[in-house]
């Protein structure tokens, strides 16, 4: 409905309601997912989705892929839409759990339906039980959906920065289908997060050029090219898991760096140690 009011306090003449379900985050996110071409998919729409916000407030948003909105009535879930002939396809696969890193990295109040977290297709009726086998056969994307909600509880005290309000967009290539997004709370190493999201089937193996908030060691939290999620996934990333971020501007950044990027992959990566800015004003003490 994306009405602000409906969320504004009764002070201010709102509704007073705490959250709203955000249908300016799920229709374009939703839209690149399902498109059959890569070039039907636009960089620009799901990048004003990330920032959006309802009275200047992340939190009175509920961003989500699925609902029983979305997934019912002729509509059907991710995977379905995706493939109808291959639900539990690669292509299925990787663009479903791309849209599940989207939800659980966008600033707002994440919401996933039931059995998303295990591939659930078809079409939500409520005369038709979830398959909770299906929890088994896909324990790999299961644990993807798990890996990503403790990157986004900040369980593992380095990724602070999704638990933060602030979001800026950093890069959108809507040639290549790529967009790059900022996370922070307070800022820093173990804060600042920068979430890499590629819409393509095309892999950057060879590294794929950024800019960052800030310099030093970067270090690649989550990449959803890992084999441990699927087998037939490609451990497309940068072989020491991590980067060096120089002073080297890009993007409008002052610093930049080189990531690996798989096809349809989502990369979650944070700050772990700042390193020293050179001091230019520092001179040779006189011999």
């Amino acid at each position: 409905m994306q009405n602000p009011w409906l969320t504004k306090s009764t002070r201010e003449g709102g509704a007073g309601f705490s959250a709203q379900w955000d249908s300016a985050f799920v229709y374009p996110v939703r839209a690149s997912l399902v498109a059959v071409e890569d070039g039907s998919r636009s960089m620009e729409d799901v990048a004003r989705a990330i920032p959006f916000r309802y009275n200047e407030d992340s939190i009175q948003r509920i961003i989500y892929s699925e609902s029983h909105d979305e997934v019912a009535n002729g509509k059907a879930r991710i995977p379905q839409e995706i493939n109808p002939n291959d639900t539990a396809g690669y292509f299925a696969r990787k663009r479903s759990t791309l849209g599940a890193g989207l939800v659980l990295t966008t600033p707002g109040i994440p919401m996933l339906f039931e059995g998303q977290e295990f591939l659930e297709d078809g079409w939500f009726r409520d005369d038709k039980v979830v398959d909770w086998s299906k929890q088994k056969t896909f324990q790999g994307i299961n644990r993807l959906y798990r890996d990503l909600i403790h990157l986004r509880r900040n369980l593992y005290g380095n990724t602070k920065g999704l638990t933060g309000p602030f979001v800026q967009i950093l890069h959108v290539n809507n040639v290549d289908k790529i967009l790059v997004f900022h996370r922070w709370a307070d800022g820093g190493p173990k804060d600042d997060v920068v979430v890499v999201a590629s819409f393509n089937d095309h892999p950057f193996e060879t590294e794929y050029q950024i800019g960052f908030p800030n310099g030093g060691r970067w270090v690649i939290r989550f990449n959803s090219d890992w084999k441990g999620y699927s087998p037939d996934f490609h451990d497309v990333g940068n072989p020491e898991g991590q980067i060096v971020v120089e002073k080297k501007p890009y993007d409008g950044c002052a610093y930049s760096g080189r990531v690996a990027l798989p096809s349809y992959g989502f990369l979650i990566l944070s700050q772990e140690e700042a390193f020293a800015e050179p001091d230019d004003k520092k001179q040779e003490s006189p011999a």
